[in-house]
């Protein structure tokens, strides 16, 4: 089964939460309103690229979030 890169996801355990979870490696989920993520893969290599490739992928989530929010806003209009 191919799995988008990048899905949303919400808990009515954490009602003031929306999560984003990365399905690719290195794995992960982010609360968005929190600002935490939590790995599910180590992450090895020299400490400059993993940094670099780390925020990457924080604001790529951060970017997917904000357009699907303005997806669900946009068909709210119509």
């Amino acid at each position: 089964m191919k799995l988008p890169k990048f899905l949303m996801a919400d808990n009515s355990d954490f009602p003031e939460d929306l999560f984003v979870v990365h399905t690719e490696f290195p794995r992960f989920i982010l609360n968005v309103e929190e600002e935490e993520v939590e790995w599910f893969d180590d992450l090895e290599g020299e400490e400059e690229d993993v940094a670099n490739e780390v925020n990457s992928l924080i604001q790529q989530a951060f970017d997917f979030c904000d357009a699907e929010i303005e997806k669900y806003e946009e068909e709210d209009e119509d």
